[in-house]
């Protein structure tokens, strides 16, 4: 082989061949392997890589054109105590390809250590020498060039994120041909696209694509992995999400069709461990390419698990940054993505904070990526860092999730009574927290695919993860639900309406407070999970998440209810909450902008905050010189009169949304200041404050 261009790794074609690069600083011997069907048999041939740049080892094939089939043999000793696991009977995975072709198989041969069954029990100190070839998935060169992206760039203050699953949002769309459903074609598809511009969504949030496989563990079980957080090809959309054979043109036609219709696309990134898993996984690209320098370790030569799920990335070492940069720039660059939401972020730096992260300052620096959406889950299994990340970046907040859930959910007979402190920060950015970014570095959810569902959060005290069959031992126990006194679903009507009159304060509490507000797919039509909390696996076969696309009443109330309260915001509030609330008296108006009233219509005062049984709240938002909003929430089981604020706050008040009232058919009501009015248990209503 002819020596290739060593700044570019993976498969590079030009003109008259294909360029191979590979990152391994331990190995003795790389082996490039291409993989051609010959009268019906599939034949490899070897070519040594005996080109080096230090780690980099590379080489140039004539004649080698996209389409071509291939993998790598990585040579090198097997000392598994010195974290070595080199073992060249292993076709591996270029971690940069973008595309696979076949599928993995549970059988002994996909593990390099010497396994007895296809789910890796066995010798881990033995190197295992039958060929996986067949067993596992090559890689495919591929030519897909950068191209001109038309962004929109939607400000934070005016995003709406909307989180799906691939499959699920899709595949029970009757709309969608049969064989489109559940795919990145459907993304596109006009009646998926009608559903989010209906909704007032501007940024589709996809739980990973990646390409991705299930956990042997999983497997056994008879099961597959549903959600994607089990990442085999990271640069790779996922193959059984394509309608078509050619899954990278097919997912830019869907962001395309998107972003045509004002709708950003945020991916959410797996970068901190891999599908290898703990050191009894399978063998499948980094850990035979160079172990001990693509991982973290523990003194005891185990992986250092930051993830739960066995293994945790390097991602701290320049390579691995490398590695991770190049692969957000191919998802930038040639798909066309706008963001990316980053799994278990804390784990993908080492020892030092969030703000000296080696590869969160390589991202920001980069100028491709520095200006793309960029959200951080701020937390793994041993760290929390809510609130440790800087600018550009933004962080799911769970204090507003649990927040939200405690006010309108807490149960004082269960030990939920909190008062409204902490109801009453989240509602105004949190700047407790985000005091030095402002409330737009917050992601405020309820919800998200990692638990209850809007509907199983009113539905069930208990989580019901039965069907994962693990004994109902995984998934949280404590969620900060409420079942109003029957677990799942009842036939009766007095239940039904406290549960939906429930949700839709709670999607109220999202969408009027001060962050970047994040709906869970399928909140807004009463989607369910059953009970369960942890729906990251499915039979297959089987979609039970899946979005439901035939409403029934509840549904389409649901649906409606979110529709205006999106349109509450954007026209509102949407300019007014990217600062912080001051709480301060304008000499001008001599009104606040935000400011905190009590049942009797008069500001609270400190020892009210104090009172931990307190299930009421007033907040008035000031909008411009003549509008302003005033939310009256009572999470109380029983219905209070609230006394409308005075003359100086308003001359008069108009309620344009009742959570205990069908949406569709709410007609306004008309109050005048110093009013008494009556808010229902359970229940949010959004006043419009005129002067």
């Amino acid at each position: 082989m002819l020596p290739a261009d060593p700044r570019y790794l993976g498969a590079t074609v030009t003109e008259e061949g294909t360029n191979f690069a590979i990152w391994t600083s331990g190995a003795d011997a790389v082996e490039l392997c291409l993989f051609d069907e010959v009268n019906g048999e599939l034949v490899e041939s070897r070519y040594s890589l005996s080109h080096r740049n230090g780690p980099i080892w590379h080489g140039y094939l004539a004649g080698v054109r996209a389409g071509q089939k291939y993998g790598y043999r990585i040579h090198g000793p097997w000392i598994p105590e010195q974290n070595l696991r080199f073992n060249p009977a292993k076709l591996l995975l270029d971690p940069y390809t973008h595309e696979l072709s076949g599928e993995l198989h549970y059988v002994p041969e996909i593990y390099g250590h010497q396994s007895k069954d296809g789910w890796g029990n066995g010798d881990l100190t033995i190197r295992d020498i039958r060929d996986n070839v067949g067993k596992v998935p090559f890689s495919v060169v591929t030519d897909h060039k950068t191209r001109h992206i038309n962004r929109i760039d939607h400000r934070w203050a005016h995003t709406y994120i909307y989180e799906a699953h691939v499959n699920g949002l899709t595949a029970n769309n009757l709309e969608i041909p049969a064989e489109e459903r559940g795919t990145y074609k459907a993304l596109g598809h006009p009646s998926t696209i009608a559903h989010l511009q209906g909704l007032g969504i501007t940024a589709l949030e996809l739980l990973p694509i990646q390409a991705f496989i299930s956990e042997p563990t999983t497997a056994e079980r008879g099961l597959q992995n549903y959600w994607g957080y089990n990442t085999m090809s990271f640069n790779a959309p996922h193959p059984q999400y394509a309608a078509t054979d050619d899954a990278v043109s097919e997912l830019q036609w869907a962001v395309l069709q998107l972003h045509q219709a004002g709708i950003e696309v945020i991916l959410d990134v797996v970068y901190n461990h891999t599908a290898e898993a703990g050191v009894g996984g399978p063998t499948l690209s980094f850990r035979g390419i160079d172990n001990r320098d693509w991982y973290r370790h523990t003194k005891e030569s185990t992986y250092l698990d930051l993830t739960g799920c066995g293994n945790t990335l390097a991602a701290a070492k320049p390579h691995s940054v490398r590695f991770i940069i190049d692969s957000l720039r191919w998802w930038t660059d040639v798909i066309g993505v706008d963001g990316f939401r980053f799994d278990l972020a804390t784990a993908l730096f080492k020892d030092e904070s969030a703000r000296h992260s080696s590869l969160f300052a390589a991202i920001t620096a980069e100028p491709i990526l520095r200006d793309r959406k960029m959200i951080a889950e701020p937390w793994d299994v041993t760290r929390y860092g809510l609130g440790e990340f800087s600018y550009p970046w933004r962080e799911w907040n769970d204090f507003f999730r649990d927040s939200v859930r405690q006010f309108w959910l807490g149960d004082l007979a269960r030990g939920y009574g909190e008062g409204v402190s902490d109801i009453a920060s989240a509602i105004s950015g949190s700047s407790g927290i985000f005091y030095h970014r402002g409330p737009t570095a917050s992601i405020n959810f309820i919800t998200a695919h990692d638990g209850f569902t809007l509907r199983d959060l009113v539905s069930y005290n208990e989580k019901h993860n039965e069907l994962n069959l693990e004994d109902n031992r995984d998934g949280h126990s404590s969620n900060k639900s409420w079942n109003v006194g029957t677990e799942g679903e009842t036939a009766d009507l007095g239940i039904q309406h406290i549960r939906q009159s429930l949700k839709k304060s709670m999607a109220a509490t999202l969408l009027l407070s001060a962050g970047v507000p994040m709906i869970n797919m399928g909140d807004e039509v009463n989607r369910t999970q059953n009970g369960s909390n942890n729906g990251y696996c499915v039979r297959a076969g089987e979609n039970p998440w899946a979005q439901p696309w035939d409403l029934d009443s509840a549904a389409k109330d649901m649906q409606d209810a979110f529709r205006e309260l999106i349109n509450i915001r954007k026209t509102y509030l949407s300019d007014v909450t990217s600062k912080f609330y001051t709480g301060e008296v304008d000499l001008g108006t001599q009104r606040k902008d935000l400011a905190w009233f009590n049942l009797t219509g008069e500001e609270m005062i400190d020892h009210q905050w104090q009172n931990s049984e307190t299930r009421t709240l007033s907040v008035y938002i000031e909008v411009s010189a003549e509008r302003a909003l005033l939310l009256n929430f009572n999470s109380d089981r029983i219905e209070h009169e609230f006394k409308l604020p005075a003359e100086n706050w308003a001359t008069a008040y108009r309620c344009i949304f009742d959570a205990a009232k069908v949406t569709a058919t709410y007609e306004p009501v008309i109050a005048q200041p110093g009013s008494t009015i009556k808010v229902p248990e359970h229940t949010a209503q959004i006043w419009l404050v005129t002067r």
